[in-house]
């Protein structure tokens, strides 16, 4: 009982310690024109990432991994701004033609980790860790 003690007690003086420690944060102001920048790349993201996903070659190939290209749509709807952005960037990477299996294999799984943390429902064969 006394070891059990001992290593909650020093678990206890570690967390205070590491508690007492400054954090630092920098802000800065944002200026409106940056703001709309970075909004005009997102949209610009997602219309390139929508575009893709609106090819005949892609279609086939989400087609052929069981999934409805409809739905692979609007799981990029709803994808967040980074997720998008790094979509978008793999999509204008992969050479013309030759990446669209490797594109449609990570879209199935950005779905495929959606579906298992229980944001959405696209694959009947997941289940939800909520």
């Amino acid at each position: 009982m006394t070891t059990f003690k001992k290593t909650i007690a020093s678990t206890l003086i570690v967390c205070m310690g590491v508690i007492g420690m400054p954090l630092t944060a920098q802000a800065g102001i944002v200026g409106t024109e940056e703001a709309l920048t970075v909004r005009a790349d997102v949209t610009a993201d997602r219309a390139k990432v929508e575009g893709f996903l609106a090819r005949a070659d892609v279609r086939d190939a989400l087609l052929a991994q069981g999934l409805s290209p409809d739905s692979a749509a609007e799981r990029v709807r709803a994808m967040s701004d980074a997720e998008v952005a790094q979509l978008a960037n793999r999509v204008e990477q992969a050479p013309a033609g030759a990446g669209v299996l490797g594109i449609a294999f990570t879209v199935f799984i950005v779905l495929l980790v959606t579906d298992i943390l229980g944001l959405t429902k696209v694959f009947p064969f997941t289940r939800s860790i909520r």
